[in-house]
């Protein structure tokens, strides 16, 4: 039987690890490393999310300020999910 593919969020927070390890012990190496990830992800966000991109990236910051446990559950979900994209 074949090994359980990881989600595209769990492969996301592998590849935090493995830049959070190449920061070493630096100063705030997890943040350097999310940091990158946040770049990344904008730029993608920018070019692929159409004329409302901007509408969609408040969407999202919004829950993260006002809805945390929102956020958590949307983490959550797409953890064990196939789907490349987070649910809202």
């Amino acid at each position: 039987m074949p090994a359980k593919q990881p989600s595209p969020t769990e492969r996301v927070e592998q590849l935090h690890r493995e830049l959070t390890a190449h920061y070493g012990g630096g100063d705030d190496r997890e943040l350097r490393a999310a940091t990158k990830l946040l770049l990344v992800a904008l730029d993608k966000i920018r070019t692929h999310g159409g004329r409302n991109w901007p509408s969609l990236l408040d969407e999202y910051v919004h829950i993260v300020k006002h809805d945390p446990e929102r956020f958590a559950r949307m983490l959550q979900s797409n953890s064990s999910s196939s789907s490349g994209e987070l649910e809202a």
